[in-house]
């Protein structure tokens, strides 16, 4: 085991096909354990990353170490601290779920003697032992979700990495595989690949976000859902003024009057715009009772932060 506290780094990544480069100079490191998002709208690179990370894909330039081991280098084992699921889950629909936990037990080269043990703790921590000699073609698609990710947990890798695990599933499904994924992350890394913001928002611990194929921020789901500055505010005065005199400020951009004296705002420049309402209101008795700045929504700072590196160099996924 690495003495490093990170399970995966990966230096300088970028993979060119052809002539374009579809993933250009990233660089980043995920923790032993939480949940990290890779975020990205189709087309931005994020799969080609997950797809060099777990050894599917041969990068170009640069390099990825899995719990110290070099990937390109020595494939095998590093590849034995990974589990993978794919968007579409590589299951056998003609085999029962035990069956086919077993069989890949067998190919993550599980020790023999231990193969019933692993297949039994990957049933229990996705709660699917009920359903142990049921055909996973008569499953559900949330419990075929499910076996998805117990295949990708049977060989005990410390390192996991899904794929857009909640997608297709109704809305009950996607809170159960949430916290499934929530609970598999307790003891170690998982990498979640999406375009979901929302999914990024309730899930992750941290985010990666990638845009045309380079990194375009790294940080909390805090920090990234305060990036942008906050471009508007929400006012309430006792003695509301005019439109035509809050009009007046030359800062202002739009003012929306939703009634009861409140007032939406938006601004240009900084939030310091907010200070001088706050001394035109006494100077003029407008009874301000309460201002506040509108946080920036995640859909707002995934536009903007999308438009921020675009290099027409780089192709798509």
């Amino acid at each position: 085991m690495s003495d490093s506290q990170n399970i995966v780094e990966v230096q300088h990544l970028s993979h060119k096909y052809s002539v374009d480069w579809a993933v250009r100079d990233i660089s980043f490191s995920i923790s032993r354990k939480g949940i990290m998002g890779l975020l990205g709208s189709n087309g931005a690179g994020k799969s080609t990353t997950m797809n060099i990370i777990c050894g599917v894909l041969n990068q170009t330039e640069g390099t990825v170490l899995i719990n110290g081991i070099d990937l390109r280098k020595n494939p095998v084992e590093a590849k034995k601290y990974i589990g993978f699921l794919p968007q579409k889950p590589p299951l056998h629909p003609e085999l029962t779920v035990e069956e086919f936990l077993t069989h890949c037990a067998v190919l993550r080269r599980v020790p023999a003697k231990q193969v019933k043990a692993a297949v039994e703790e990957a049933m229990e921590k996705c709660s699917i032992t009920h359903f142990r000699k049921r055909l996973i073609k008569n499953l559900s698609g949330g419990y075929q979700q499910r076996v998805g990710i117990a295949q990708a947990i049977v060989h005990r890798p410390p390192f996991v990495v899904l794929d857009e695990p909640t997608n297709g599933l109704d809305p009950n499904q996607i809170v159960e595989i949430r916290n499934l994924v929530k609970e598999i992350a307790r003891d170690r890394a998982v990498l979640i690949s999406t375009h979901n913001l929302a999914e990024v928002q309730v899930t992750c611990d941290d985010i990666r976000m990638i845009d045309h194929g380079r990194m375009v921020f790294e940080g909390t789901i805090e920090e990234f859902d305060n990036y942008v500055a906050p471009a508007s505010f929400t006012v309430r005065f006792a003695a509301a003024p005019a439109l035509e005199e809050l009009a007046a400020f030359s800062e202002f951009t739009n003012i929306e009057d939703l009634g009861r004296g409140c007032f939406r705002i938006r601004f240009e420049g900084d939030a310091s715009v907010t200070e001088k309402l706050v001394a035109e209101s006494c100077a003029r008795g407008w009874q301000l009772q309460e201002i506040s700045l509108d946080k920036t929504s995640l859909d707002t700072i995934f536009a903007k932060l999308s438009g921020k590196l675009v290099d027409n160099n780089i192709s798509a996924e």
